[in-house]
């Protein structure tokens, strides 16, 4: 059991169980009736996503400071208490369920997902 951080769109592993889209924006030229089919996502939660503002600061990121930058404001983000809760809410079910989280972006290592894979560690998720 735990959580499984994803890139959405790619093949569901076996027994990943829900997928859970932490993305801004739906995705673009899919269907609703097809984001569960073509592995996008279960459910959409764009709580976990950054802002729009701060997806902007990302794309923008060229440089190792800029890319750290982004960490601490999306945790700041994270840090309100809706996303807190909905955090705490997800650790809590990793000790009980496989479900799994995910974004759009090719690379874990500069997208928030890496900054939610710590956040959820951080709060004692049992991480796939």
């Amino acid at each position: 059991m735990g959580v499984r951080i994803v890139r959405l769109g790619t093949e569901r592993a076996a027994g990943e169980g829900l997928r859970i889209g932490t993305v801004r924006r739906p995705p673009r030229g899919v269907r609703k009736s097809e984001y569960a089919s073509g592995n996008w996502y279960d459910v959409w939660y764009p709580n976990l996503a950054p802002s729009a503002e701060l997806v902007k600061q990302a794309q923008q990121a060229r440089t190792e400071h800029d890319w750290v930058a982004f960490g601490r404001h999306y945790r700041s983000e994270m840090a309100s208490p809706e996303n807190s809760h909905s955090l705490d809410l997800l650790a809590a079910l990793s000790q009980h369920t496989n479900f799994s989280v995910g974004c759009y972006c090719e690379n874990e290592q500069h997208c928030h997902r890496s900054v939610l894979r710590e956040l959820l560690a951080e709060r004692g998720a049992k991480i796939a």
